[in-house]
C-alpha cells in the first residue's frame, strides 16, 4: 500500500522505517512547523504533577529544572515513551485521547495534595486545564512550543502524489487537518481521494476534512498505525 504520513520528519522516522520494512510505499508530507517558546523561569517544585498531551511538550521542556520522580500524566503511548526516555519515572498514560486522560487524572490525583502543571503547545483541541479547574483541581498551563502551517510544498512531490494517490493518509491533530485541507485546495486536488482511507486522531480532526470524498474514515490512537493496516 501507499501510505502518506504528515507529522514532522523527526516524529515520523520510526514509523516510516516500520512501514517500509513491512513492504509499503511511504510518502512524507509535513504539514506543521514546530518551534520552541521561551517560557522563562518556572519553579516546578511548586507542582505535584505534570501533564503532557504531546511529545513535543516534553521535547521543548527545560528538563534539568524538574524532579523526574514527579507524577506524570501522558495522553498516550507515544508521549509516555518520550517521557520515560528523558527520565520521568512515575508515568501514567491514557489511551491516546484527552477525555481518557482527564478521567485518569481525576482518578489518580488528589486535589488536596497541591497544584499540577499542564505543558502544551499554543494550539490545543481540548481545554484540559479549564475542564480540570471546573473539577476543583488547581492547574496552570505552560505553553512551551508553537505551531505554524507550512504553506510552500515541493512541486515535484505534488506531481508524484497526483500520479500515485495514497491508499492511506494519517492526520494527527485538528491543526494538521486544517493544514492538509489547505494543501488540498491550494493544489486543486479535491477530487482524487475517493479511493483513499483517511486515518484521524479524533472526530474533531476528521470533521474538518469531511468536505473531501474519502473511501473510508477511521479514528486511531498514535502507536496503532501499523496495526490498522490489517483493517483496510
Amino acid at each position: 500500500m501507499h501510505i502518506l504520513l504528515t507529522r514532522p520528519l523527526e516524529d515520523s522516522l520510526e514509523m516510516i522505517s516500520k512501514l517500509r520494512f513491512l513492504g509499503h510505499q511511504v510518502s512524507h508530507l509535513p504539514l506543521l512547523e514546530i518551534q520552541s517558546v521561551n517560557y522563562g523561569i518556572i519553579n516546578f517544585a511548586d507542582y505535584k504533577a505534570i501533564v503532557f498531551t504531546s511529545a513535543n511538550a516534553i521535547k521543548f521542556l527545560k528538563l534539568g529544572d524538574i524532579d523526574k520522580k514527579i507524577l506524570c500524566f501522558c495522553v498516550g503511548a507515544g508521549t509516555e515513551k518520550k517521557a520515560k526516555k528523558v527520565g520521568f519515572q512515575n508515568v501514567i498514560s491514557a489511551e491516546g485521547n484527552v477525555r481518557n486522560l482527564k478521567e485518569l487524572i481525576l482518578q489518580n490525583f488528589d486535589k488536596k495534595n497541591g497544584k499540577m502543571i499542564y505543558v502544551s503547545g499554543d494550539t490545543i483541541s481540548t481545554e484540559l486545564d479549564r475542564e480540570l479547574l471546573d473539577e476543583g483541581i488547581r492547574i496552570n498551563r505552560l505553553i512551551n512550543y508553537k505551531t505554524s502551517h507550512i504553506k510552500n510544498f515541493d512541486e515535484s512531490f505534488v506531481s508524484e502524489l497526483k500520479v500515485k494517490i495514497p491508499d492511506i493518509v494519517y492526520i494527527y491533530s485538528k491543526n494538521s487537518a486544517l493544514s492538509f485541507l489547505n494543501f488540498i485546495k491550494m493544489n486543486k486536488v479535491q477530487n482524487i481521494w475517493m479511493d483513499t482511507n483517511l486515518m484521524c486522531i479524533s472526530e474533531k480532526t476528521s470533521s474538518i476534512l469531511n468536505e473531501i470524498k474519502w473511501k473510508k474514515i477511521f479514528l486511531f490512537h498514535p502507536g496503532e498505525e501499523e496495526f490498522l493496516l490489517y483493517k483496510i
